[in-house]
């Protein structure tokens, strides 16, 4: 595989980014639930920190949190998902959290992602994904990432073979004697 050198392009980037993530909790008018959480958006951070998380907004019932000790982390073999991400109508964060015993309970999250499959495995073993906005600064990072890392290839038909044209196998001595 080649690299690509790119003029005018700091070619050396972070190999992850720390993020918080802000979540919300509401009334819920569902008569199953509670409460409705929703994630609304994510942080880019300096500095490692411990996770942890806090109250950020109370007003009435609604409350707000803020996930902190999150990373980000790309890897070459995804850049084909971030960059169809990316080239989308609304690029996103993808945001895991488990799934919590209790209604009341808001949904903890553990990772967060730029990547539709690795996001969409963590979806068909149900798990709760929220969608937010990407960060300027997350989108010109993983655009750079996809930029030094991705080589586009062609997608070709495969070509499908006439089994009718081909040999038949010679027959065994078991399928001679019967």
């Amino acid at each position: 595989m080649e690299k690509l050198e790119l003029d005018d392009f700091d070619q050396t980037l972070p190999d992850h980014k720390n993020l918080a993530v802000l979540m919300e909790k509401q009334p819920s008018s569902h008569p199953w639930a509670d409460f409705r959480y929703e994630a609304l958006g994510v942080v880019v951070r300096n500095g490692n920190e411990e996770k942890s998380v806090s109250q950020v907004y109370h007003n009435g019932e609604v409350e707000q949190y803020l996930f902190t000790g999150m990373s980000l982390q790309l890897h070459p073999d995804e850049c084909e998902s971030y960059y169809h991400n990316l080239m989308s109508p609304e690029p996103g964060c993808f945001i895991v959290a488990s799934q919590p015993e209790e209604s009341d309970q808001m949904p903890e999250p553990y990772l967060v992602s730029l990547s539709f499959d690795e996001v969409h495995a963590y979806l068909e073993g149900d798990e709760q994904i929220y969608s937010v906005p990407i960060p300027p600064e997350l989108y010109r990072w993983a655009e750079a990432y996809v930029l030094t890392h991705y080589i586009a290839v062609k997608k070709t038909k495969r070509k499908l073979k006439n089994w009718r044209e081909t040999e038949r196998p010679a027959k065994n001595s078991l399928d001679q004697e019967s």
